[in-house]
């Protein structure tokens, strides 16, 4: 087992390397605009998960998902070339969910913004239903008694 800070240094390189190999090496049409997100490598450094992100439709989705197994042992290879571990991680490509999510929780908190908006305008012009201070105070000649 190694420890925590070589594998996530070695998933920071590999992250570094893939993302240059996709952006300048990689010549697959089906290729669209990724971006990766994240590397993950396990304890023993044998199999690292790359995350990515594809900007476009569902069928864009596929398609770079395609491209990216058939060029998984081209970037292997340069990982283990470029990196000079013992053996070259086997790499897993997972689309990462998370500027998915994002993009629903902005969606969301725009909005309740808009409903806190609306809510606030129409306090404003609302009035009482009763008095404005419903608490019951003594008059102001009476004489307060204590309790005993």
């Amino acid at each position: 087992m190694v420890d925590a800070a070589r594998a996530r240094k070695l998933a920071d390189r590999i992250q570094q390397i893939v993302a240059e190999m996709l952006e300048r090496r990689i010549k697959d049409p089906r290729l669209g605009f990724i971006t990766v997100t994240d590397t993950r490598v396990t304890a023993d450094l044998r199999e690292a998960t790359v995350f990515y992100t594809v900007f476009g439709s569902e069928a864009e989705r596929a398609d770079s998902a395609a491209a990216l197994e058939s060029a998984k042992g081209i970037l292997r290879s340069e990982v283990g070339r470029q990196t000079g571990v013992r053996f070259a991680p086997t790499l897993t490509f997972k689309h990462d969910p998370l500027p998915d999510s994002a993009r629903h929780l902005d969606d969301l908190i725009n909005a309740a913004r808009a409903r806190d908006a609306e809510v606030a305008r129409q306090a404003q012009s609302a009035a009482y239903a009763g008095d404005a201070d419903p608490y019951k105070k003594p008059d102001e000649g009476e004489d307060e008694e204590e309790p005993a």
